[in-house]
């Protein structure tokens, strides 16, 4: 099968950071779907990944972790889905990825593809929709429907994957006051487009703009940018009792101290840890999967595809790194076909 692989951590500038190979076809474990893949989006998981540091002898590494595409086999035990069923996932990070014509995932974390989308519209929604689900619902513990009513959520970080899905989700699942930065005019037309309440300037003293609209504080933060710069000003910002979400590690020692008076909670949200840690309740995420599903085909969810290209191969998923690591991405990029 073809399949592009990362042979070693490399700058994307190099015509060795991402190859096309041909690789064997992977045959199903017991719980695994072997699914053919139509198309991929790209995250900043896969850059991470491809620049992170590898043991020596290591092999290469098969990137992609948000893909749709139809089972053409399934393993003795799996039960779910049958051969021929439409499916969209975020996979294992601790597994080879969808950057194959073929892709192995546990049957518990996949989920039936979307109706009303086409395959590249799906396989920009299952990272972001299940980071977003877990991070509100799991690790926030913000209320749905009218159990949110009077509460806000600011989404930092409201144009790149996750934030796009953040707030269409909140804005379908709760009552909350949604808030998201941007800072460049797109961007922030991107996010009020999405249902956005309010957007605020990033560049800008956010505690100001935030009384310009009659708030000292906010009671749910979801940060989707680096934890380092924004730690403290987020400490300042929550409410007394909220919760700060972050989902990028901390580089450096962070001051808990400030949320102390206040009651306030730090949680971390990483939407690979079920599938890496085979916990328990794994089959969470084909659940999530399922409802997010019900939610886009019922018309309160679109999709945050935003750049469509192809085919799938070395080149275009170089450009497509590239364009993650300007950090400029509104939406997602989705790769689809075989050349």
């Amino acid at each position: 099968m073809k399949a592009i692989i990362s042979p070693e951590p490399l700058a994307i500038s190099s015509s060795r950071a991402l190859v096309d190979v041909e690789l064997p076809v992977p045959v199903p474990g017991p719980r695994d779907v072997l699914v053919e893949v139509r198309a991929v989006s790209v995250n900043p998981a896969d850059a991470k990944v491809r620049k992170r540091t590898r043991p020596p002898g290591s092999s290469p590494v098969v990137l992609g972790w948000d893909a749709a595409g139809v089972v053409v086999r399934v393993g003795n035990d799996a039960s779910r889905f049958s051969v021929g069923d439409e499916v969209y996932f975020a996979g294992d990070l601790t597994r080879p990825g969808a950057n194959s014509q073929f892709c192995l995932v546990d049957e518990r974390i996949v989920g039936p593809k979307p109706k009303s989308l086409d395959f590249a519209e799906a396989a920009a929604m299952p990272l972001t929709g299940l980071t977003v689900y877990e991070a509100l619902f799991e690790r926030m513990h913000v209320g749905r429907g009218d159990a949110s009513l009077g509460k806000s959520l600011l989404v930092v970080g409201g144009a790149g994957g996750v934030g796009s899905m953040a707030i269409q989700v909140a804005k379908t699942a709760t009552r909350a006051t949604v808030l998201a930065t941007a800072s460049r005019e797109e961007s922030k037309e991107w996010c009020r487009k999405l249902g956005a309440d309010h957007v605020l300037d990033h560049r800008c003293e956010l505690p100001s703009q935030l009384s310009d609209l009659g708030l000292s504080s906010v009671d749910f933060i979801l940060c989707t940018a680096d934890t380092d710069p924004y730690f403290d000003l987020l400490t300042t910002l929550v409410a007394p009792q909220g919760v700060i979400a972050f989902i990028v590690p901390s580089t450096k020692p962070v001051d808990m101290a400030p949320l102390h008076t206040k009651s306030a909670s730090v949680v971390w949200e990483l939407m690979f840890t079920r599938p890496r840690f085979q916990t328990s309740d794994m089959a969470e995420q084909g659940r999530i999967l399922e409802e997010l599903g019900r939610s886009i085909d019922a018309g309160h969810i679109r999709t945050t595809m935003r750049d469509r290209r192809g085919p799938i191969s070395a080149r275009t998923l170089r450009e497509a790194h590239a364009q993650i690591e300007s950090g400029t991405t509104i939406g997602k990029i989705v790769l689809e076909g075989w050349s």
